[in-house]
């Protein structure tokens, strides 16, 4: 998902990639420990409006349709061959859940229309100028008060996940990667409008730091 002047960048890279996307993200991610953490960090309440930003093949979209089944669970992302495999994990699971393609820098949505939006391993396939648009747009689409709960690679809290990070660096570019390995991420929600941005967890993982961040829009 990117800007319509940039290389539209698939699931793992590649096209021919997508069908194996769900087994690595959760044999290289920590994916089970992470997104459970996410879900619980959001705090979802029966009746809101929730966004995944980037949602892929829905295992965060589908987790929070599961944690709170009164919740309206939006997801959204640019690639149709990948919203098609989570529609088929939704219908398979017997779950409800809104998947809609748009980018991250054009969100198909109206002002103020949730209370809730998350993403996960998204940001860092992003250069910094479309980072900025999709916390400008996500800052636009939650209602005040709202809020932005991220887990995407971090800055690497000791060197040996520095060292694990340059396998993403080498598989998603340098430039792209860069913000998130020197801890840029929250800088760039303040920049956005955000308040109350804090970096909440780490966790190391095979290919280094992953974190979570939390951030509202103010009221």
């Amino acid at each position: 998902m990117t800007t319509q002047n940039e290389r539209y960048i698939p699931a793992l890279g590649y096209h021919w990639l997508t069908s194996l996307y769900d087994p690595v993200v959760q044999l290289t991610t920590r994916e089970s420990t992470f997104k459970p953490a996410l879900i619980a960090q959001a705090n979802l309440q029966a009746g809101e409006r929730v966004l995944d930003l980037a949602c892929g093949t829905a295992t965060l979209t589908l987790l929070a349709k599961r944690a709170q089944p009164a919740a309206e669970v939006h997801g959204v992302d640019g690639d149709s061959n990948i919203l098609k495999i989570a529609a088929d994990k939704a219908q398979r699971e017997g779950l409800t859940i809104q998947l809609q393609q748009g980018l991250a820098n054009a969100l198909p949505y109206a002002d103020s229309h949730f209370d809730r939006a998350m993403s996960s391993l998204f940001f860092h396939h992003l250069t910094r100028e479309t980072k900025r648009a999709a916390f400008a747009e996500l800052h636009r689409v939650l209602k005040p008060n709202g809020e932005l709960h991220v887990a995407d690679w971090g800055q690497a809290h000791n060197s040996l996940m520095r060292v694990a990070f340059f396998g993403i660096q080498l598989l998603d570019g340098f430039v792209t990667t860069a913000d998130n390995v020197r801890g840029l991420l929250p800088t760039l929600m303040l920049e956005a409008g955000f308040v109350d941005v804090c970096e909440t967890e780490r966790y190391s993982t095979v290919f280094g730091t992953m974190s979570l961040y939390r951030a509202r829009k103010s009221a």
